[in-house]
């Protein structure tokens, strides 16, 4: 808009502007008598707009499978013709979708990172990678349940694992491992066409030279990048020529990488992050400057230090008061209460299922739970008051719990 639209007049700070917010009520209270009382019909445009960055449910269906890997596809997923999603909402790279699955009669849900780009997005597609997991519950119902026209249903774009330019420096060095290379790929495409102002050092650790994923593209995307995009490639179980053999460790970050000034972002399985932490520890870096990206469910709770030992094995009874009823079902001690919550056909609600985005907080009334120190992402209003997230939240007493809604 220009200036003579919006009728604005540039004066000196001081007594001038005191008269012209004094004129400004008066002239807002006749605009308001001047408006007809007719009910406003039409949607307000900012809800319209809010609602298109933020929609609650994308519908969309999958229009193309890649065989990444043996054990990893990326699906594309584009707007369904026959719903109300006719685009898909706008995203940071390193951003997640929480899905929305009905296996064996309980609903479910589990977040995947896009592994596609923003301006692929604005094309009309989303693409996301899933890795099957031996026992993995979801991958392998993904996989053999998703073909091109498979209906599918999404949130919104959430997380915070996106470059803030304001809190991160424009030097990043990135840490993946196996699918948690996702994330990175949309960064890298970002970085390639422009859209992203940062440098990647990328480091990608794999078992093999045939598990790495996306080996191919990302070769072009470093010529693409213009010298913006690094990759080292870190085998664990073989030895390749022009690839680093082992894991990757503090002192493989110093040979590759500047850490002068960087920001680290980190995305892989549970497994990585636990050998990672003291890595990261022996560099110097401030708390600050490294992000560890979620990375779903806790497994093996029981190898987490702090954990009682003594109700390992444990069977406890849940009462569960949600949306006006209550209900009794079993926990086991090894299973999230969410898990315990889905399997007993709840649907409570759930999104990142790592204990940081608060959306399944609920409370707590009695009873006890284990919460692992590095995954507890509660507010400390909320640990006062009783509050948990019960995606990671384990049971290690019978336990009663309010859970403010269903999803």
């Amino acid at each position: 808009m220009s200036k003579d639209k919006l009728n604005i007049n540039i004066k000196p700070l001081g007594v001038l502007d005191l008269l012209t917010f004094k004129k400004l009520v008066p002239y807002r209270k006749k605009k308001i008598v001047e408006a007809p009382a007719n009910p406003v019909k039409e949607t307000p445009p900012v809800n319209v707009l809010a609602h298109r960055l933020h929609p609650q449910r994308q519908y969309m269906t999958v229009s193309e499978i890649v065989e990444e890997t043996a054990a990893a596809r990326t699906y594309r997923l584009v707007p369904d013709k026959d719903s109300e999603t006719f685009e898909l909402a706008q995203f940071r790279p390193g951003q997640y979708l929480s899905f929305s699955f009905n296996i064996e009669g309980s609903t479910v849900t589990r977040p995947y990172s896009i592994s596609s780009s923003p301006e692929e997005a604005l094309k009309g597609f989303y693409e996301i990678t899933v890795k099957q997991n031996e026992g993995g519950y979801v991958s392998n119902f993904i996989f053999k349940n998703w073909k091109p026209g498979t209906a599918v249903i999404s949130s919104g774009p959430q997380g915070y694992f996106y470059h803030e330019r304001l809190r991160d420096s424009s030097k990043v060095i990135g840490i993946a491992g196996g699918c948690g290379i996702t994330p990175f790929r949309s960064m890298a495409k970002s970085i390639a066409e422009g859209a992203l102002d940062i440098s990647l050092t990328l480091f990608y650790g794999s078992n093999t030279i045939n598990e790495i994923i996306f080996l191919k593209e990302f070769e072009e995307l470093e010529r693409a990048s213009k010298g913006r995009l690094k990759v080292v490639h870190v085998l664990s179980e073989e030895k390749a020529e022009g690839i680093e053999y082992g894991f990757i460790t503090g002192d493989l970050i110093r040979k590759h990488a500047d850490l002068n000034g960087s920001s680290v972002f980190i995305c892989g399985p549970q497994v990585m992050y636990q050998f990672l932490r003291k890595e990261i520890g022996s560099l110097g870096l401030r708390k600050k400057d490294v992000r560890w990206e979620l990375f779903g469910e806790i497994k093996n709770v029981d190898k987490v230090t702090g954990y009682p030992m003594e109700k390992a094995d444990g069977s406890f009874m849940m009462f569960v008061h949600m949306d006006g009823s209550t209900q009794r079902i079993p926990a086991s001690a090894g299973e999230s209460l969410l898990t315990a919550l889905e399997r007993a056909g709840m649907n409570p609600p759930s999104a990142c299922r790592s204990g940081a985005c608060g959306f399944c907080r609920s409370l707590l009334i009695s009873g006890d739970v284990f919460i692992p120190e590095d995954e507890d992402g509660r507010r400390l209003a909320d640990k006062k008051f009783g509050y948990i997230h019960p995606c990671s939240s384990f049971p290690v007493s019978d336990l009663e719990i309010i859970i403010p809604r269903a999803r």
